[in-house]
């Protein structure tokens, strides 16, 4: 598994996943499916928008990745997980094929999705790509509308090294004929975006960030970016009467987006008494947003639980972490963790001051039994140090 395992597991071929489709009876044509790319912000957008559609009364079917918990939190219908029975039985209804054709964890898993979503008789469903967008494997879809957050440097083995790069795969799930929105600010990406649009006969659809932003339940003030442009879709969903929504519903939607859906890690509050934090965030633009809200809390001393996985930039998210802080560190317990001493080696050479622990459980524990009730305790980093937290 590419959750898991890293580059190793990626196939960057869409053949797989349409043979699935089409042994599955290309289930994705069945109901209406919504688009949605992006470096960061993606999964807490695709949330709002669902929160909002189930608030329309519509059932709503979210595909995202990773999960944190449990596998099935990456299927879901109107918050509610898909049933361990449905996993176990399409598994055991369909393990010949997936022998037969070396699928991926990823193309058995959105094969999985689809199909649940169409046996459940969604309405419409919300659909995450898991790394990139043009040889993603939720590609195959042709949705009734797409967006895409920003850009930024992350799966740089996979994706590129450049913005443009990035950007271009990124843009290759504009589909034709289909409207696109773009969170992008930047003026040199926001061209190669209308580039794709326009050879795709796609209508564009830029975010102005400067504008105001609805409130939602997600903390955080970088999620009035992914507030925008979950709006956006809504309201071009309406005008284009794809579907039927109110402007009460929009704000009721955004203001229950983790009740409705489920969504956690998102500067998830754990505790109080001392103020304890949980984010995903593992990649540059992510921890800067994290460490730039920090800076508006109430605090005494700051406590950092911190873990990475081994693929990912280190020294450049070192750098943007603050030096009044203690750094509690450890190896997140999948294949892909960085090795606790290599982390360590990163931390000494941003002059930071740290504590390393054998696993993430025991360095939360140490910074809870040194923290003060009035300090702040940050668990960031990676998706699986948060997991194994909540």
């Amino acid at each position: 598994m590419y959750q898991r395992a890293g580059k190793v597991a990626y196939k960057a071929d869409l053949q797989n996943t349409i043979d699935l489709d089409n042994h599955l009876g290309n289930p994705h044509r069945f109901y209406k499916t919504i688009h949605i790319a992006g470096t960061n912000g993606k999964g807490s957008t695709s949330h709002m928008i669902a929160s909002v559609l189930q608030e329309a009364g519509y059932k709503v079917g979210l595909y995202t990745s990773p999960h944190l918990k449990d596998f099935r939190e990456r299927i879901r219908i109107n918050g509610t997980m898909c049933s361990e029975k449905f996993v176990i039985q399409f598994v055991e209804d369909h393990k010949d094929f997936f022998e037969n054709h070396r699928l991926s964890f990823f193309e058995m898993t959105v094969g999985m999705a689809f199909q649940y979503f169409k046996e459940k008789q969604v309405d419409i469903a919300v659909i995450e790509t898991g790394l990139g967008g043009r040889l993603d494997s939720t590609n195959i879809i042709t949705p009734v509308i797409a967006a895409i957050t920003n850009i930024d440097k992350d799966h740089t083995a996979i994706l590129g090294n450049t913005y443009s790069q990035i950007a271009f795969e990124k843009a290759g799930i504009i589909k034709e004929n289909v409207p696109v929105v773009i969170g992008e600010q930047r003026s040199f990406l926001k061209s190669r975006f209308r580039e794709s649009a326009q050879n795709k006969n796609s209508l564009i659809h830029f975010i102005d960030q400067r504008s105001e932003s609805l409130p939602t339940d997600l903390k955080g003030d970088y999620q009035k970016a992914n507030s925008r442009l979950a709006v956006k879709v809504i309201t071009l969903l309406n005008e284009s009467k794809q579907v039927e929504i109110t402007d009460k519903m929009i704000k009721d939607g955004l203001l229950q987006v983790a009740k409705t859906t489920g969504l956690q890690g998102r500067y998830q509050i754990l505790d109080n008494e001392p103020k304890t934090i949980a984010d995903t965030a593992h990649n540059v633009a992510g921890i800067k947003k994290v460490i730039k809200q920090v800076q508006n809390e109430v605090y005494e001393k700051l406590h950092i639980v911190l873990g990475m996985v081994s693929d990912k930039d280190a020294m450049s998210v070192i750098r943007l972490l603050p030096q009044k802080a203690h750094y509690y560190i450890s190896r997140p317990d999948i294949p892909r963790g960085m090795e606790v001493e290599v982390l360590a080696d990163f931390l000494d050479q941003g002059y930071l001051n740290y504590s390393a622990y054998d696993s993430v459980d025991q360095a939360l524990k140490n910074a809870q039994m040194l923290a003060g009730v009035q300090d702040l305790i940050l668990i960031t980093g990676s998706t699986f140090v948060v997991a194994e937290i909540i």
